[in-house]
């Protein structure tokens, strides 16, 4: 098999299988599942940069400050981000490492803590839509409304919630970083949870926005910024499917960015799950011409070699 520079997007759901037990080593048993396929890629000779999402990392973070907001300062969520792509970066690394010593294989692997740059002007910081965080009271809402300025909804009678704006990626700041680690032969994570977000102010310097990222938009931007060969989400379903669940559903094998737009029309995807995997590397593929795969963690290799998966081709 040809060596090739792949990226792989895996979502933050991903390293919890099971809503009831979500410990840290319950994470990091998850996390063992996806590395042990990742590290097949790896061992037949391919590059490869991991994105993770960490929704619900960050969502345990905020919970933990609101118990301790009478005691402790409260994290901005951009230090949040930071702080979950230090810890998932080392479940996966860990993971990695242990999965490398059963092959026999070395290879060193990295997690780099990554901004990613956002339009200040992007139309998201006007009107935030993006719920994060666990539900509220209608007081401590209105209390965190006065105090720290967060915009608040109610949401369908199950409670208020925070909803935080969700920025277009434009850049990856540690691009060049990323690509010094990878030409040295280390395997990189980065962007974990869609990216840190960073605005560049009048000056030009960097300051942080209190935003949710895409994780699958931000995986597509590295991927293109790093000209790889491969952009693969990994989800929790083998294929893409239409009629999903229905009576007609059918798995999707291969497909053309034109049949993916088309399909998003009719709405074949869910707007909160599959379809911002199908614009992401779609994206991808009319950018670049690459391959585009979305699939489950046990098929990447098969996947790959083109056995498995559903393709997005130009």
């Amino acid at each position: 098999m040809d060596s090739r520079l792949i990226v792989i997007a895996i979502g933050g759901n991903s390293l919890i299988e099971d809503s009831s037990h979500v410990t840290v080593d319950a994470q990091y048993k998850a996390a063992e599942k996806t590395a042990h396929h990742i590290a097949k890629l790896i061992a037949d000779g391919h590059r490869v940069v991991i994105a993770h999402g960490n929704g619900p990392q960050v969502g345990y973070i905020l919970l933990r400050a609101e118990y301790a907001r009478k005691i402790l300062h409260n994290v901005p969520l951009d230090s949040c981000v930071a702080d979950t792509q230090g810890a998932i970066g080392y479940q996966l690394q860990k993971a990695l490492d242990n999965e490398f010593i059963k092959l026999g294989i070395e290879k060193n692997v990295a997690t780099v803590v990554t901004q990613v740059e956002v339009d200040p002007a992007d139309p998201s910081f006007n009107n935030p839509t993006k719920p994060i965080g666990s539900f509220m009271t209608e007081e401590d809402a209105r209390y965190h409304q006065e105090t720290s300025g967060w915009s608040v909804v109610e949401d369908a009678g199950r409670g208020w919630r925070r909803v935080v704006a969700s920025p277009k990626p434009k850049a990856i700041v540690e691009l060049e970083t990323v690509r010094m680690l990878l030409d040295a032969g280390v395997i990189v994570i980065a962007a974990g949870g869609g990216g840190i977000p960073v605005v560049k102010n009048d000056e030009g310097l960097y300051e942080g926005r209190e935003a949710v990222i895409d994780k699958d938009l931000a995986a597509a931007i590295l991927a293109k910024s790093l000209h790889a060969d491969a952009f693969v989400i990994s989800t929790a379903v083998d294929k893409v499917c239409v009629d999903y669940k229905k009576p007609t559903e059918k798995k999707i094998d291969s497909m053309t960015v034109a049949e993916a737009m088309e399909y998003a029309s009719q709405g074949q995807f869910p707007a909160g799950s599959m379809l911002p995997k199908i614009q992401a590397v779609s994206d991808y593929v009319k950018t670049t011409g690459g391959l585009g795969i979305i699939t489950d963690p046990e098929h990447l290799s098969e996947a790959v070699s083109g056995s498995g998966g559903t393709k997005i081709t130009p």
